[in-house]
């Protein structure tokens, strides 16, 4: 009996340990150490080496959608690792795990976004970001859809030849 729990518990663990992790990253990204301020130090020189000519408007507005791409980034990663901890191994698929993810994204950005309100150098609680995280998250469970979509098509067995002749 304890083996089973213990089993169990692996299983769990090992379904779910990608998301806890990169929930993890994503905290330690809202921190003031990765603020817009600390973050232009090493960005903004990267981007004047590479665009040598651009005004600094334009690296200021480069650095922006730098930082709002990994917005995008962390939470679409962040949508597929929880997907994966829903399906727990299984092979089927079903919307409503995906609109669970699309949920628990969302409530992740909004948490994300409050514990920045409270981070000095981070600013105020922004609903575009989180509305952009949340986006995000919705656009991993479509590609996760198109592939599964993908797969199962590419499984199916081909037509018998003596079906096809028959018709």
């Amino acid at each position: 009996m304890n083996s089973a729990r213990e089993n169990s518990g692996a299983s769990w663990l090992s379904s779910w340990w990608p998301a806890i992790v990169w929930a993890i990253l994503i905290s330690a990204f809202s921190t003031g150490v990765f603020s817009s301020e600390h973050t232009s130090r090493y960005i903004l020189p990267l981007l004047q080496w590479i665009f040598p000519h651009a005004s600094h408007h334009t690296l200021a507005l480069l650095h922006h959608l730098l930082r709002k791409g990994g917005h995008v980034g962390e939470y679409f990663v962040l949508s597929l690792f929880l997907l994966r901890g829903i399906r727990a191994g299984r092979r089927e698929a079903h919307l409503t795990w995906a609109l669970l993810v699309i949920t628990m994204v969302a409530g992740y950005a909004a948490l994300d976004e409050w514990h920045q309100s409270w981070t000095p150098g981070r600013g105020s609680l922004e609903l575009s970001d989180i509305l952009l995280d949340t986006t995000a998250g919705a656009g991993g469970q479509i590609i996760a859809a198109v592939a599964v979509l993908a797969l199962r098509k590419r499984e199916r067995p081909a037509p018998k030849p003596e079906i096809l002749a028959a018709k």
